[in-house]
């Protein structure tokens, strides 16, 4: 099971970048998904997360400008990011929930994407 990350960018102060970030592999379900953030020399933060049923939680920095959603059939989910400002400058990570299973045994665990880097200038 992989998460592929896309679509961060160069961006400036007040404008939008789309976050893309597809799970693949042998998957039997996959629960929440979500993206955190983390700036140089700080934590990694949580930015929004969507559950199964698509209900939204959002940080309150972000829950006014970005948007979280998911694609189901493609186990895939979007981070819509605007009026952006130089502090959301940070390397963002997916993350999701994933069930896989094979004969006799079921898992859940928590997997990582690669990280895109999203950059606003000022």
């Amino acid at each position: 099971v992989q998460l592929q990350a896309s679509g961060g960018g160069l961006v400036q102060a007040g404008g939008s970048l789309r976050l893309s970030c597809a799970a693949s592999g042998n998957i039997f379900r996959v629960n929440g998904m979500g993206w955190f953030r983390q700036a140089p020399g700080k934590q990694r933060d949580l930015v929004a997360h969507i559950s199964s049923a698509g209900s939204p939680d959002y940080s309150d920095s972000t829950k006014d400008r970005f948007t979280i959603s998911r694609d189901s059939a493609k186990n895939t989910v979007y981070l819509q990011m605007n009026n952006l400002k130089p502090e959301d400058t940070a390397v963002y990570y997916c993350h999701a929930e994933i069930v896989t299973r094979k004969p006799g045994v079921t898992s859940t665990r928590n997997y990582w994407g690669q990280g895109t880097l999203v950059t606003v200038s000022s």
